[in-house]
C-alpha cells in the first residue's frame, strides 16, 4: 500500500478472513465505511498486495481428506538450483498444501492432506521420487484443535 494500513483496512482484512464471500455492501456497514470508501480500501488492498486471492474453507474430512501429516526434510543439497527443481517438485503434489523453507535441524515443512494413511504413502513415494533427500520424517495428526485461524493484524 501507498499509505500506512489504518483501523479501517485491519477491519476489511479482519471481516475477510472470517467470510471472504461477503457482499460488499455488508463489508462496507461491518467496518462502517461507504460502500464507496469500501470498495476503494479494498482494491487498494489488492493492489498492494496484501490481499492475494479470496478462498473457501472447506471441511476437508467431509471430502475425505481427514489425515493430516506433517513431513520435515533435511537435505545436503543447498544450491539456488536444486532448490528451483525441489521446490518444483514439490509444488506439483496437490497433497501438499502447506510448504516451508525453515531453519533448524530440518530444512524443510510440509503439511499433507490424504484421506488415509495409503493415501499419505502414495504422496511419499511421489515426494522422494527422482530427487535426492537425506531425510523424511513425518507426524501423522490426531486431531486438529485450531486449523486455519485468521492472521492477527495490528
Amino acid at each position: 500500500m501507498k499509505h500506512k494500513p489504518d483501523h479501517f483496512d485491519f477491519r476489511i482484512l479482519e471481516e475477510l478472513q472470517r467470510d471472504a464471500g461477503l457482499p460488499q455492501r455488508a463489508l462496507a456497514e461491518k467496518v462502517g465505511l461507504s460502500q464507496n470508501a469500501c470498495w476503494r480500501r479494498l482494491k487498494a488492498l489488492e493492489a498492494s498486495g496484501a490481499i492475494r486471492n479470496r478462498t473457501v474453507v472447506i471441511d476437508r474430512e467431509s471430502l475425505g481428506g481427514g489425515f493430516v501429516v506433517f513431513s520435515l526434510i533435511k537435505t545436503r543439497h543447498h544450491s539456488a538450483e536444486w532448490l528451483r527443481l525441489f521446490r518444483k517438485h514439490v509444488s506439483a503434489i496437490p497433497e501438499v498444501i502447506d510448504f516451508f523453507r525453515i531453519g533448524g535441524e530440518y530444512d524443510y515443512l510440509l503439511k499433507i492432506v490424504a484421506g488415509d494413511m495409503a493415501g499419505y504413502d502414495d504422496v511419499y513415494k511421489r515426494l522422494i521420487e527422482n530427487i535426492e533427500l537425506e531425510t523424511v520424517t513425518s507426524y501423522f495428526a490426531m486431531e486438529a484443535i485450531e486449523e486455519q485461524r485468521p492472521i492477527p493484524l495490528r
